[in-house]
């Protein structure tokens, strides 16, 4: 299992950079930087997404004892499952209707690099929190895998 937990890690840690990639892209490039309330949310998003995945992808096995260390990856995937699920469900509510008063128009390369780092993110981190928190008591043996 512990190999499967650093899989997981590295998977949700590279879908997240991804996601935020997408974002800071669509941010600075296709200038959503100028919309209100989404322009800021998609600045929070990037941020968000490349903080997680670092933690994701640090030692931190290494760096704090076993339970804390346990309790952070399974903390970290959670919290990055539930930002790539909400900007995947925001994507989604925006392609039928105004989001904050802004509506996503078609299918670009961009929004398609959205839709499935997110929903790789979703579906790796998810697993991650599954196999680190047991039965939501505390995180299983995670010591050789962080």
């Amino acid at each position: 299992m512990p190999r499967t937990v650093l899989c997981l890690r590295i998977v949700g840690a590279l879908a997240l950079f991804a996601v935020a990639a997408d974002h800071l892209y669509e941010y600075y490039a296709d200038h959503y930087s100028a919309i209100p309330t989404i322009g800021p949310l998609f600045l929070l998003n990037g941020i968000g997404a490349t903080a997680l995945g670092l933690i994701l992808l640090a030692p931190v096995g290494r760096l704090l004892p076993g339970r804390l260390a346990g309790w952070v990856v399974a903390l970290a995937g959670a919290a990055g499952a539930g930002l790539a699920a909400s900007s995947l469900a925001g994507l989604f509510v925006s392609e039928t209707e105004p989001l904050f008063g802004f509506m996503e128009i078609g299918y670009r390369p961009v929004v398609v690099v959205a839709i499935a780092s997110e929903a790789i993110a979703v579906v790796a981190l998810a697993f991650l929190v599954l196999l680190t928190w047991r039965g939501g008591r505390r995180p299983s043996r995670l010591r050789p895998a962080v």
